[in-house]
């Protein structure tokens, strides 16, 4: 069984002027719903590239957000996303 490569933070990520770079549309982003009701809207972000069936925990929104905007893979945006 091969082992796919999995995207990985990088310190050259640019950040904006707010101090956040910005989250560009995956296919292969899974978020899940974590606060309670009545309580500002809290999500997990899972990696699941490259098969769909073993997600990678990447943490919150803002923690996920870098490495998310480091992956270099070619086809895992959306053509909508840029």
């Amino acid at each position: 069984m091969a082992v796919m490569p999995r995207p990985f933070a990088s310190p050259s990520v640019q950040l904006s002027a707010d101090g956040s770079a910005p989250l560009r549309r995956c296919t292969f982003r899974r978020m899940t719903l974590v606060s309670a009701p009545r309580e500002p809207q809290a999500y997990d972000v899972a990696c699941m590239f490259p098969d769909r069936r073993t997600p990678v925990p990447l943490g919150n929104v803002e923690d996920a957000r870098p490495i998310c905007a480091s992956c270099t893979y070619s086809g895992i945006f959306r053509a909508d996303a840029d």
